[in-house]
């Protein structure tokens, strides 16, 4: 299987994956991210405890980049510290910007949402698989 299929299969398993797709009971902090060149919005939830994210979750509606983007985030970020959470946002969001180069090691800690680095020869897409990650960044200034 090439990297183009496996990134496909990624995209369109992670895009109608429900895992992480729900309210939060008690999130600690809340945050609305909209892409507005294309219309995906999401609200993004966490809940954060003594410096890490014990829960994350969304709702929203967008494109399967940006659903699956989002998807794979969560699962990211779940369990690690606010620290760390926001190193996998910077990670990410250089990937996307081809800061880093396919191979880099540095990637290695983005698991899954690494097959997005395909979407860097993309320009419209870009914005639409950063938008969870520039939302999660946001998320945790404010609950910092």
């Amino acid at each position: 299987m090439d990297i183009e299929s496996i990134y496909t299969e990624l995209i369109a398993e992670e895009s109608r994956s429900t895992e992480h797709r729900r309210h939060l009971e008690a999130p600690t902090a809340a945050l609305k991210g909209r892409n507005p060149s294309c219309g995906d919005e999401i609200t993004l939830e966490l809940s954060v405890r003594d410096g890490i994210v014990e829960d994350a979750a969304f709702t929203g509606v967008g494109c399967a980049i940006s659903q699956a983007s989002t998807s794979l985030m969560i699962g990211l970020v779940k369990g690690q510290t606010t620290g760390k959470a926001k190193k996998l946002a910077e990670t990410f969001l250089a990937m996307l910007k081809s800061e880093i180069p396919a191979g880099d090691p540095a990637l290695d800690e983005l698991g899954d949402a690494a097959a997005l680095q395909g979407v860097a020869r993309l320009p419209a897409r870009v914005k639409c698989a950063a938008l969870s990650w520039h939302t999660l960044a946001e998320a945790l200034e404010k609950e910092v």
